[in-house]
């Protein structure tokens, strides 16, 4: 199942569990997600991460240990999440966590292929 980017999901509360480095949403539809830290930083809607294009992608290694230092209400309608190395340049609209949750084991999979196909790794 794929979540389409277009439909507007709405949270209900979030959730940050620092010491387990997870941010936890639950969402009007009745989705409730843990996205650990990890997958947000490495899933980053900046451009630095995603690029201008899919081709353009960064694959983002050495973030196994990365936690959530900050959240940042945007509006009505995003987060910007801090990370512990720094990144902050992502605003994460509730359609990229309700995209994020859906698709995580998905996600997960592709960024672990990814990593093995050009020799990186989780750890630091």
């Amino acid at each position: 199942m794929t979540a389409s980017l277009g439909t507007q999901h709405r949270p209900m509360e979030i959730r940050l569990k620092r010491d387990e480095k997870v941010l936890e949403i639950d969402f009007e539809d009745g989705h409730r997600f843990r996205l650990p830290a990890e997958l947000l930083r490495v899933e980053s809607p900046s451009a630095d991460v995603q690029g201008h294009n899919p081709s353009q992608k960064t694959i983002v290694a050495g973030r196994r240990h990365v936690g959530i230092t900050g959240l940042e209400p945007v509006g009505h309608y995003a987060v910007r999440i801090t990370f512990d190395d720094l990144h902050d340049s992502g605003l994460y609209s509730w359609d990229w966590l309700y995209h994020l949750g859906v698709n995580q084991d998905r996600l997960w999979h592709d960024y672990l292929a990814a990593l093995a196909e050009r020799g990186l790794s989780r750890d630091p």
